[in-house]
């Protein structure tokens, strides 16, 4: 992407938010501790800017990024086992160059999609608080309304990135129909020119358990691609 683009200064403001004290002090303090495994690493331990073109056709909305994966690394889903699930399929529909995400400097690209999620920063047993959520929202709404242009379709992990999005998108210009559609996997809702799809969050929970399979997954992302005007095989 270009470095002057209105994202990639967008990309750059988030990393220097403190707007939420709670988040702040708990994402530098692991940063200082670490976990053993990555004790020879220097953590990001600052936001987590979202991944991917400017000129995105398909968004990827999660939660948060992990206190030993984002936090860590500086690249949302990056380092850690949620991360190694949705970017092993990315890959396998041909939206990755490659299937897995390790640091910032891995060279992995993705083509036509971007990766975001409503906190950018990992929050304390990857739960944010309803105020914090609201807090960050300005920075979705700021990145839905540069990608809007080029965007035709949206995959929202998980009922918490769900509940944050619509706002957002609200937020952004977009109709969302009222009452607000609930969240299930498999959902699609149409707003203008644009269509969201509803996909199991990529945690740990739900890929053991079965919940969600690494096929499910692909099935909405091949959709999703299709509609956004995306090769997948």
């Amino acid at each position: 992407m270009d470095e002057s683009s209105p994202l990639a200064r967008l990309d750059r403001r988030v990393t220097g938010c403190r707007a939420c004290p709670r988040l702040v002090e708990w994402r530098e303090e692991v940063a200082r501790t670490k976990r053993a495994a990555f004790a020879d690493w220097t953590y990001w331990g600052r936001p987590v800017p979202g991944f991917g073109p400017a000129d995105a056709r398909l968004l990827i909305i999660g939660l948060a990024p992990a206190a030993h994966g984002g936090n860590r690394t500086g690249r949302m889903f990056t380092g850690d086992r949620s991360g190694d699930v949705l970017y092993q399929a990315l890959y396998d529909v041909g939206l990755a160059d490659r299937p897995t995400s390790v640091r910032v400097d891995d060279g992995l690209e993705l083509y036509g999609v971007r990766v975001t999620a409503p906190v950018h920063c990992a929050p304390p047993a990857n739960k944010p608080t309803p105020g914090e959520r609201d807090t960050c929202r300005p920075w979705l709404v700021q990145e839905l309304r540069l990608l809007r242009p080029t965007l035709r379709a949206v995959v929202v992990l998980g009922a918490f990135g769900w509940q944050a999005a619509l706002p957002a998108f609200a937020e952004a210009g977009w109709t969302v129909p009222r009452p607000r559609p609930a969240f299930a996997h498999g959902t699609r809702v149409a707003l203008d020119g644009l269509e969201l799809f509803g996909c199991f969050h990529v945690s740990q929970r739900n890929t053991f358990t079965g919940r969600l399979t690494p096929e499910m997954l692909r099935e909405v992302l091949r959709a999703a691609a299709r509609t956004a005007g995306l090769p997948a095989s």
